[in-house]
């Protein structure tokens, strides 16, 4: 028996002791499951950095004031000036003040100054606001809220039987609105499961031509994305997680687990058709596809890691955890599809022999075509590429508020009616919070009166303990140009004393100095190692060079058109998507991270199958020419099915899933299309033998260091028969 080395040695292991692998993986399937509810529990609704000034502000302002957040409910439908009317509503605050979770009850007929502005203009609705204590988990929270809501609903009966047919409650709030927009994230991402593994496996018995061999990967991205959740529900304990962790960790689960597993079961049917055994086809495809997706996997967990140098606990905690899946997903194809292979065996029918020969295939031709005429295939896809990332000039930063949540979610239209039926809409401000008294912050304001962004500015009054705030009333919105300006003219000249700026612009400010501070380390990181990986991976400092460049024009063209689609608009009818007036930074970082590790991804699938020719002794060109018939194939299968999860995530109903879904979507297709089909063929073909060039040192240390297997023996110098009309093995 050859000796194909350690990968190789892994898939023959977990071949042989396949029921204890499985048993391993349905534990720890089962372990996730359990965690799933858990994590969306935990997840957390504001997620801003913390240890900045923005912040710090309303820390200072809520010292001594704590709460578990405010509910609101709009009682709608009614004559707020009839007497049963105030009646029901008086008596139930009155009740509601007894219950051990509730810290202040707020309506219009309870005499105080703030009560007049809870009755609608039309004087057909009004507002109940319900501010609780703090709970003690994030469990009791949760069930005090859905306790609370259940009252709140139970208003509108009484009113229709004091006379008011019409009354309904629509519930909303800060707290509320945080919880419906988590569960409406749990249900986007469930439904963009149930939809792309169906689709997904469809697309694999294509592909595959039988049922056995494509639900190998779509199981294999079950089990991935479900064992994630323990390891998500660790992080939770560590540091807080948002919708944003959760939706991407699903999707790059079943993304990256799918594409590894179609990979290894083609791998396998081509070692089956050429005549190995199942047992000895497993060890020759992870000695080959198995070695491609160790790499692939660390250059997606190298993208990922950049995140780690950002110091905002958000995009670390994404960047652990998507480090954790991209490993995850790499653990899980290499023993757990090993695993089923071995139960399956000869089931899955091995590969028959292509009538289109390595160098005459449809890809092949399409190589040849580019290789042709490597300079105008070069320049055209560069300037195809650099036009659809225009728009990227033009881009807004924003961090979307109502705008990203759909319009059909009760706590949105409770916050919508807020400002069109009782004109409680807060004008965007900069918020000046200072340890002094009302009446020298009011003298210290005065001075901005004047200026060009500061439409009003408000008498300043103590919150607390010598605590005082003062609001400067913008003239344009919360977070433009303007008001970011602004925060930096207050901030430069402060009232006397302790003092802190914030808002919404202050806020956008704070964390775009964070991400600037955090991104030379996140690029340096993340480029160090695909630099590394890459030239472990070929011998080469030419090709980790040359990807790189070719990812960043193709994640320019990807941002181009989410800028186009979610600030102007464009094709909002048909792809169904919130025009939120602008990028979140966060999005603009994830997809950014995410997306250049799934471009490596591709990248590394395609040089894998080159640099076997090449260490066959086969010319560059050659090689470029076989090693793209070979896996175009496999990388345009892989890239829709990608795409097919990816579109699913898409579809959701909350703005940020959209942009995440979406901009991987882009990115997979034009690198999987325009990127490995004419820019990567044109490119390698431009360079030659140069591809492979490294400094004399350098060739040395990876001729002893580098990390590769032991070259394959060629079909035939080691043979089993393999019998095609058999089922299965006996000895299952």
């Amino acid at each position: 028996m050859t000796t194909l080395g350690a990968i190789a040695g892994v898939g023959r292991w977990c071949f042989r002791h396949r029921w204890w692998v499985l048993l391993i993986w349905v534990l720890a399937v089962g372990a996730g499951g359990a965690s799933a509810g858990a994590v969306f529990d935990r997840l957390v609704g504001d997620n801003n950095p913390r240890g900045v000034e923005s912040i710090e502000a309303f820390d200072v302002l809520g010292a001594g004031n704590e709460s578990g957040g405010t509910v609101v409910a709009l009682v709608d439908g009614v004559d707020a000036a009839s007497a049963p009317v105030r009646n029901v509503v008086s008596l139930f605050a009155e009740d509601l003040r007894t219950d051990p979770a509730v810290k202040e009850v707020a309506h219009p007929f309870d005499g105080s100054p703030a009560a007049p502005a809870m009755i609608a203009r039309d004087g057909r609705a009004l507002l109940i606001s319900v501010v609780l204590k703090p709970a003690e988990d994030d469990r009791v929270k949760g069930e005090t809220i859905d306790g609370l809501t259940g009252r709140l609903d139970g208003i509108a009966a009484k009113l229709r039987a004091a006379g008011q047919p019409d009354a309904k409650i629509k519930v909303g709030g800060n707290t509320v609105l945080n919880r419906e927009v988590n569960q409406t994230v749990q249900v986007d991402l469930q439904r963009a499961e149930i939809i792309s593994l169906p689709v997904t496996l469809l697309v694999l018995v294509v592909v595959f031509g039988g049922l056995v061999a494509a639900g190998l990967p779509v199981l294999t991205a079950a089990f991935s994305v479900a064992a994630a959740m323990t390891v998500l529900l660790g992080f939770s304990y560590l540091t807080d997680l948002d919708q944003n962790v959760v939706t991407v960790v699903t999707l790059m689960g079943l993304g990256l687990s799918i594409d590894y597993g179609l990979l290894l079961v083609a791998r396998f049917r081509e070692e089956r058709g050429a005549g190995f055994d199942p047992e000895e086809a497993t060890a020759r495809a992870w000695a080959t596809a198995g070695r491609t997706i160790m790499f692939s996997a660390l250059t997606v967990a190298a993208a990922l890691a950049g995140l780690l140098m950002f110091d905002i606990s958000a995009l670390a905690a994404l960047g652990a955890a998507g480090v954790s899946i991209a490993l995850m997903a790499m653990v899980t194809s290499l023993t757990f599809t090993a695993a089923l292979l071995a139960f399956a065996r000869n089931r899955i029918k091995p590969a028959a022999a292509s009538k289109d020969s390595d160098d005459h295939g449809f890809f092949a031709r399409l190589s040849g075509f580019v290789q042709r005429r490597p300079w105008p295939v070069a320049l055209l896809t560069a300037a195809a590429l650099i036009a659809m990332g225009l728009p990227l000039l033009t881009a807004t930063v924003i961090l979307p508020q109502l705008e990203g949540l759909p319009d059909d979610l009760e706590s949105v239209q409770v916050e919508h009616a807020r400002t069109a039926r009782f004109g409680l809409e807060s004008a965007p401000t900069v918020l000046v919070v200072a340890r002094t008294t009302p009446e020298q912050l009011t003298a210290w304001a005065g001075r901005w009166s004047t200026d060009a962004a500061v439409a009003e500015v408000r008498p300043a009054r103590a919150t607390g303990h010598d605590i005082s705030q003062v609001q400067l009333v913008l003239r344009g919105g919360a977070q433009d140009e303007a008001a970011q300006a602004l925060v930096e003219r207050v901030r430069d000249d402060r009232p006397p004393g302790e003092s802190w700026v914030t808002g919404d612009a202050a806020i956008l400010v704070d964390l775009m100095d964070l991400i600037y501070d955090g991104l030379p380390w996140a690029v340096g990181v993340t480029l160090l190692a695909m630099v590394l990986l890459l030239f472990a991976f070929t011998g080469s400092v030419v090709v980790p060079i040359k990807a790189i460049l070719a990812n960043v024009i193709s994640l320019g063209s990807t941002f181009g058109v989410l800028v186009a689609v979610f600030e102007y608009g464009y094709g909002e009818d048909v792809l169904h998507t919130l025009t939120i007036g602008g990028l979140s930074p966060f999005i603009v970082v994830i997809v950014f991270a995410f997306a250049f590790g799934l471009s490596m991804d591709y990248e590394v699938f395609l040089l894998g199958r080159i640099k076997e020719y090449v260490e066959r002794g086969v010319d560059s060109d050659t090689a470029v020419r076989r090693g793209l018939q070979h896996t175009g194939r496999i990388i345009t299968s892989a890239a829709l099915l990608m795409v097919v999860v990816f579109a699913c995530f898409a579809g959701a109903r909350v703005g940020q899933i959209e942009e995440v879904g979406l901009g991987l979507t882009v990115a997979v297709l034009i690198d999987a299309t325009i990127v490995r089909c004419l820019l990567v063929p044109a490119t390698m073909t431009l360079l030659g033998r140069w591809n492979w060039w490294a400094p004399a040192p350098l060739r040395r240390l990876h001729e002893k260091f580098g990390l590769r297997e032991a070259t394959l023996p060629e079909p035939g110098a080691e043979r089993a028969p393999v019998d095609l009309v058999k089922a299965g093995d006996p000895r299952d």
